[in-house]
């Protein structure tokens, strides 16, 4: 049987169970006490006294490494689950977005099943228009996006909306304890939003233009675009969703 893939959430979640110490420097404070030790026979006073500073500038590293560790340890036990959903919730409501207002999503809904079982099926439907999405060339990605909406002013603040969302969580106080995988992803992802936003105002920059040669251009430049950072996009989106961090709000249980 196949050992399960671990998420970059999973792993994320328990990333200060060990040192930050590298361990080149333990190997090198261990081999120097080997090394004066095995020079007792050459200088034993001075062995000795080196060995006992070695030895105890070992014991002193070891004891604040273990401290740092589980300093942070417990800080991040405090906020880690707020931080994981925060984070899983923006990318949640991101790919709901995209959906519903770049690619004309419409799920289908069973009146007769409860609000449990339809969210679980819209999730599955749109992960899988996001897959079918994902291997599209350029060309097919913008046949499929609904032009009135996506060149809009209100998509333009849309997408800043959600930069500044992810924005806020690269700058928030805990930071610096998110995995470099993770601030990654959340800055690729956040500059592609500010980016697509940037193509949507290059589209309507034709608008200033009576010429039609110059509307043309700057239209086609801006379409052009928009289907390079979407599909980019999407690609981050996915990537975000496989390393776990893709949750709907709570709901009420049923019968509430």
């Amino acid at each position: 049987m196949n050992k399960p893939t671990e998420t970059l959430r999973e792993k994320f979640s328990r990333r200060f169970l060990s040192s930050d110490m590298p361990i080149i420097v333990y190997a090198v404070m261990a081999g120097s006490i080997v090394a004066v030790w095995s020079a007792q026979a050459i200088a034993p006073d001075l062995a000795m006294n080196l060995f006992s500073e070695l030895l105890g500038a070992a014991f002193t590293l070891f004891i604040i490494d273990t401290l740092l560790v589980r300093t942070k340890a417990r800080r991040w036990k405090v906020v880690s689950r707020q931080i994981d959903y925060l984070i899983a919730r923006t990318g949640n409501r991101l790919r709901d977005g995209m959906a519903t207002r770049i690619f004309r999503f419409v799920p289908d809904i069973d009146p007769e099943a409860d609000k449990h079982t339809n969210l679980a099926s819209i999730r599955r439907q749109r992960e899988t228009l996001f897959n079918e999405l994902s291997v599209l060339s350029e060309s097919e990605l913008e046949q499929r996006i609904d032009e009135n909406e996506v060149f809009s002013e209100r998509m333009y603040e849309y997408l800043n909306e959600k930069a500044e969302d992810i924005w806020d969580i690269l700058n928030m106080k805990y930071s610096e304890y998110l995995a470099p995988e993770l601030v990654s992803l959340l800055m690729d992802l956040h500059t592609n939003l500010r980016d697509t936003a940037a193509h949507i105002r290059q589209y309507r920059k034709a608008d200033r233009f009576t010429d039609e040669i110059d509307k043309q251009y700057y239209r086609g430049i801006g379409a052009k675009g928009i289907t390079l950072t979407l599909k980019a996009m999407l690609d981050l989106v996915n990537q975000l969703k496989n390393a776990g961090y893709s949750e709907a709000a709570p709901i009420a249980a049923a019968g509430n």
